[in-house]
């Protein structure tokens, strides 16, 4: 039953239990079954065949005025009460649904064409003891598979076996965190004997127990029970759908989660139908105008008894009543005929005009050149055509840190070597010059072994290695000795780099590019090529890296016999340890690392340590009986490593780019000057994302205060958010200022904003954020971040970054967007209003869910202050145009019927009422609100302020509604009664009276369709060759109709449809209609343009004072912005070493990483210090091993 419901598009799976806990056995599908697991399919379409029409048409009927226009039509069949044709709501009805139809139609079999090419890739499966190629959609809980190298992930699936040593296995996780790092999982070793022994996994019957499916990336529980024995199972036997195996030649996995169940498609959630703010306010508009519609009606109603009551007998003669139709009656129906009559308040042409409107804008945004990346050949994509005005509303962005505001590159950018820095390109005056792509860059060709992706722009460090300077060759060969790297040779000179994180890669790569090689390693010895000649130390310890050391250090012996401890770390901890005669070296260091620091870069603090033979082995027997004590092991240790690591001798630091993306930090600087305020939420350490927020100039060393919050306790936490709110507005009240709405001023959930002075941030961690997050907290977590102008939250989850999307959005009256490019964004990206993937990377999962994607965060400048801004003051402009024109065309209506008896007549031709919404106006209004712009887009960035009034409503609320009814109301009583007068008592030239109702109806609907016509030229910015023919073309159109349905032909042809016999030829050539026209014309514009004259003078807006100065210019565009490196004096050190997890120390030690023996190890490279290359130089690329720590991609 539950498959044909599915097949018929129907979710019965919310009816099932809930999960509580995994069970499954490998290799038995009978009694996985009988759980009924998800199979591996994914299904993310919403229709099939069969279910499309009356699902997509129940959809479309929830929307209010869908429902209303076919509640018209039916009324409008009843021939008692219908003085319009059928035809005139029918074929505007079936043009909306259509074309909505076909959207979804379209989006749907994308969808499916998506979901059908994923369920359809192959995978070898484990079936009756051999391997078979089945497709994904094929595969059960309990399965075994086998992956092979650059395979994607099938399922979520325990590891089992591989092909490396120690069944280590290397993923790639951007598809699910957009890191580009790889890392290592490692199966059991009870497991990992099976190898590639089919009969052996084939007899596999292990039995998992696990957590049931959930969406935590980073976390997995369960057990292993396997021949009497229970193993413990966590994330790092674990490999998720989304991953991909690389560096590895196979892998056998056991299906734990499939299809909807993994966690991949766990994190990407239901879908939610986003509405911009304007649909939630026309809703409720459309709601009044439905009241103020009834509320005409029961007037003319009224009046239509009324008037029965006392004329109605006079008529009965000539035009006698229906049996049983008494006053009452004709109330009642006259009541009726005129909801049909005018309804033209809230006509279906307008929901038709909006979905083109926003069509049209996409289509502005898909095309944009210069938010295409060439790159990657990523143009930008809006991959939803119903949000586009809510782009130019934003107050809220939240954004991910990895891939999102980086580029996932570090870069070896300077350093200082015995107290002088490299790095900087100076000039013949020693001024220093800004480095460009055309700055010369160090020719390395003469180290065969170099890599020729690495860049360095100072020569003199070159010169200073041939030179052979002894701090120089002492400082780099550091760097090739100090670390945790494992190399891989493939082929000769062929060099790859597993790092634990990307900065250890890019400092062992400059050390090789420099003459420094590190060319292999085994648990005892590590072995470097040092200018051109290869030398094997040997590895005594590793001091490993950890959050509380905030260093690492190396003890070795060289090929001569000398004992050397190496160690790098944050200069604060590394400057403790130094020995006293290194003050003054250490004095112009830290100049230099503040200079570094202010530029954003990450540093690092190199020294070194001579040893004596019989201390280290007096030392290291110590060391040995700590490493196997049973109690107090890191204390111990701790204590021999403090113990060693003094006395240090400093050679130098390091400073390393965390690459951003281009134009990052003037891209928050534009936003920020619009007002719009930035969250980061990431999931690194708190100290890489503030390097990361002072690089982007987020976080700036003048800001009043920077608050963090890092307790332990929910106490703790409320503690120091009152503290940070108190210390930055001490006059607010405890309680939240909720603000009170409705007519008796009750209190609603949205908070009120509340200014500070002063410029705040506030760094939030994770755990803490867990405690802010829960009911009591929430709002104090609101109220002080909200005070801040940047928030960032760190080692945050991907549920926790939806709730703090969720709890702005439901708390501020304001418009959020989630901006990032993996799946753990995914969550952040739906439950904002907008969701913005970046795209061009290898991770593709968030442009997927996103509604909006291009390929660089600085695209999101032009994509908010330029087409979100156009579009919502387009979008604006629109409705107030659109309401405007058909108040003033309804409200005549309502003055007519105090002169025809309140019969529900109508005042114009029965074709005009057709085609006034959809010929006459339709094309005007469309050229306006596709291709009006106040100002051009250099403009827009050169005045960000701009972009404020979207945030405030200032351009369409409930007060710009109101506004248009008046000026509908007023325009509406100069169109009725100035023709009205006119016509009145008023003779022909040829004698002949002019005041009969084709007449009439014919300069009413004339001196209306020009006036409105006027307006939108008022209305109108921006002209253009289209806008004039749309406007010209629309009135010419409007006359040629009238004289050709008006015509003596088509009364012949079609006698009871078309009436107005001659009516057009025979009133326009009058003068006095033409002098109506212009009287008409003149009252209806004037006051307008009186108002808005007076209203610039008085109170101009950024708008007016903006385009004021365009004109002053004289149209001459605004120079292009030049900004001058961003450099800052900064007395806070960037910390390289806080970015790490705790090190590799123990698998390098151990020998379980190795995979490959190096080639060749006993062969010298031959190495020309004078500059000369001697052999082929070899191309090296890195990979980091690391965890989730700070990702960024290979250089």
């Amino acid at each position: 039953m539950d498959s044909v419901l599915s097949f018929f598009g129907l979710d019965c799976t919310k009816k099932k239990e809930k999960e509580t806990e995994r069970c499954l056995r490998a290799n038995d599908r009978e009694f996985n079954l009988s759980f009924k697991y998800a199979t591996n399919a994914i299904k993310t379409s919403k229709y099939n065949l069969f279910t499309f029409l009356p699902l997509n048409l129940f959809e479309q009927f929830q929307r209010l005025a869908n429902a209303y226009f076919f509640f018209l039509l039916i009324l409008q069949l009843i021939p008692e009460i219908s003085s319009l044709s059928w035809f005139t709501t029918v074929v505007p009805l079936v043009l909306v649904l259509s074309i909505t139809a076909a959207k979804d139609a379209s989006d749907d079999i994308n969808r499916h064409k998506s979901d059908k090419q994923v369920n359809n890739r192959k995978v070898k499966v484990l079936v009756d003891g051999e391997l078979r190629s089945e497709k994904w959609m094929d595969v059960q809980v309990g399965d075994i598979i086998m992956l092979e190298n650059n395979q994607f992930v099938t399922a979520d699936l325990l590891l089992l076996s591989s092909s490396e040593p120690l069944n280590l296995i290397y993923i790639e996780t951007a598809e699910l965190d957009g890191e580009t790092n790889l890392k290592v999982k490692q199966a059991l070793t009870v497991t990992g004997d099976m190898g590639d022994c089919i009969e052996a996994l084939a007899a596999f019957n292990g039995e998992v127990h696990s957590e049931p499916p959930n969406n935590r990336l980073d976390k997995f529980t369960g057990t292993l029970k396997y021949k009497g024995e229970k193993y413990s199972l966590d994330n790092d036997r674990i490999l998720l759908r989304g991953c991909t195996l690389r560096n590895t030649d196979w892998c056998f996995g056991l299906v734990v989660f499939g299809g909807p169940d993994t966690k991949l498609m766990q994190n990407c959630g239901k879908t939610i139908f986003k509405r911009t703010s304007i649909d939630h306010l026309m809703n409720v508009l459309v709601l009044f105008i439905f009241g103020f519609l009834a509320f005409m009606c029961t007037i003319l109603a009224i009046g239509n008894v009324i008037w029965e009551y006392q004329e109605g007998a006079l008529f009965t003669a000539f035009l006698p009543r229906p049996e049983g139709v008494n006053a009452a009656f004709s109330g009642f129906l006259t009541f009726w005929s005129y909801v049909i009559i005018l309804n033209t308040v809230v006509p279906i042409s307008l929901y038709v005009s909006v979905e083109i409107i926003r069509l049209g804008n996409s289509f502005y945004i898909d095309w944009d050149r210069k938010m295409y990346y060439p790159r990657s050949d990523t143009p930008a994509e809006a991959r939803t055509t119903t949000l586009n005005e809510e782009l130019g509303q934003i107050k809220y962005i939240f954004s991910d840190k990895t891939g999102t505001l980086t580029q996932n590159i570090m870069t070896f950018n300077k350093c200082s070597i015995n107290g002088k820095s490299y790095g900087d390109v100076l000039d013949f005056g020693g001024h220093r010059l800004e480095v460009t792509d055309r700055t010369e860059k160090v020719d390395f060709s003469y180290n065969p072994l170099a890599d020729p992706k690495f860049y360095f722009h100072d020569h003199s460090l070159v010169e200073a290695v041939k030179l052979e300077n002894v701090e120089v060759h002492a400082f780099f060969r550091l760097l090739s000795l100090c670390h945790t790297v494992m190399a891989e040779e493939k082929n000769e000179g062929d060099l790859l780099y597993q790092a634990q994180s990307p900065d250890e890669g890019a400092l062992v790569t400059a050390a090789r590019n420099f003459g420094f090689v590190f060319r292999s390693r085994t648990p005892e010895t590590i072995t470097i090529v040092e200018m051109g000649v290869q030398r094997s130390y040997e590895l005594l310890a590793i001091l490993d890296f950890n959050n509380f050391r905030k260093r690492m250090s190396v003890i070795v012996r060289s090929p001569e016999g000398r004992l050397t401890l190496y160690c790098k770390g944050a200069d604060t901890i590394v400057y403790e340890r130094l020995h006293p005669s290194c003050s003054k070296l250490m004095d112009v260091t830290t100049e230099h690392l503040n200079e570094y620091a202010g530029e954003g870069l990450r540093t690092l603090v190199l020294a070194y340590k001579d040893l004596e033979e019989e201390y280290f082995q007096e030392w290291k027997q110590r060391h040995h009986e700590a490493s196997t004590a049973m109690e107090n092991r890191d204390e111990l240790l701790d204590d021999l490593y403090e113990e060693i690591e003094k006395g240090l001798l400093l050679l130098g630091a390091t400073a390393i780019e965390d690459k951003l993306q281009d134009g990052v930090p003037q891209t928050i600087e534009q936003l920020s000057k619009a007002d719009i305020k930035i969250w980061v939420l990431t999931g690194d350490k708190q100290e890489t994302a503030e390097n990361i927020g002072y690089s982007c100039n987020m976080l700036r060393e003048e800001m009043t205060g920077i608050f963090t919050v890092a307790a332990n306790t929910p106490e703790e936490v409320a503690e120091e958010l009152r503290n940070a709110r108190r210390t930055m507005k001490p006059e607010a009240a405890d309680e939240p200022p909720f603000i009170k709405t409705g007519i008796l001023g009750k209190k609603s959930k949205v908070v009120a904003e509340e200014t500070v002075d002063g410029e705040y941030a506030l760094v939030i961690n994770g755990h803490s954020l867990a405690y802010a997050l829960e009911k009591s907290l929430s709002l104090e977590l609101l109220r002080t971040a909200c005070m801040c102008k940047t928030v960032i939250c760190c080692r945050v989850t991907p549920l926790q970054k939806a709730q703090v999307v969720e709890l702005v959005k439901k708390h501020k009256k304001a418009v959020t967007l989630a901006i990032g490019d993996g799946a753990n964004d995914i969550s952040m990206i739906k439950a904002a209003h907008i969701g913005v993937g970046i795209s061009g990377q290898e991770g593709m999962q968030a442009v997927l869910s996103s509604d909006f994607s291009f390929a660089q965060f600085r695209y999101l400048q032009r994509l908010l202050l330029v087409h979100g801004r156009w579009s919502y003051l387009r979008m604006c402009k629109f409705l107030r145009y659109f309401f405007y024109k058909n108040f003033t065309f309804t409200f005549v209506h309502f003055w007519y019927g105090f002169y025809n008896g309140f019969s529900a007549q109508t005042v114009y031709d029965e074709w005009f009422i057709t085609l006034y919404n959809l010929v006459y106006t339709a094309l005007p209004v469309l050229g306006m609100s596709l291709f009006d712009q106040d100002v051009d887009d250099r403009w827009s960035f050169q005045y960000p302020q701009l972009y404020v009034p979207g945030q405030l409503n200032m351009y369409f609320s409930k007060k710009a509604f109101i506004i248009c009814l008046l000026h509908g109301w007023y325009s509406s009583v100069v169109l009725f009664f100035i023709p009205y007068g006119a016509m009145y008592d008023t003779l022909r030239d040829d004698g002949h009276d002019i005041a009969d109702y084709q007449s009439f109806a014919l300069l009413a609907q004339t001196c209306l369709l020009v006036v409105v016509c006027i307006q939108l030229g008022l209305d109108t910015s921006y002209w253009t060759a289209v806008n004039q023919f749309f406007l010209w073309g629309s009135l010419s159109v409007y006359f040629a109709v009238i004289f050709t349905m008006y015509s003596n032909g088509m009364y012949l042809i079609f006698t009871a449809s078309f009436p107005f016999i001659g009516t057009a030829r025979n009133s326009l050539n009058q003068p006095n209609m033409w002098l109506t026209v212009l009287l008409t014309s003149i009252l209806c514009v004037l006051p307008v343009v009186a108002y808005r004259f007076i209203l610039i003078q008085l109170r101009p807006t950024i708008n007016d004072k903006v385009r004021y100065k365009v004109r002053q210019a004289k149209s001459v565009l605004p120079p292009a912005p030049r900004r001058a490196p961003i450099r800052r004096s900064s007395t806070r050190r960037s910390g390289y070493a806080f970015s790490h997890a705790k090190g590799y120390g123990d698998l390098v030690t151990s020998g379980r990483y190795l995979r490959r023996p190096a080639l060749n190890l006993n062969r010298t490279v031959t190495f020309s210090p004078a500059g000369r290359q001697q052999g082929e130089s070899g191309v090296e690329t890195y990979r980091a091993v690391g965890d989730y720590e700070t990702a960024q991609a290979t250089p």
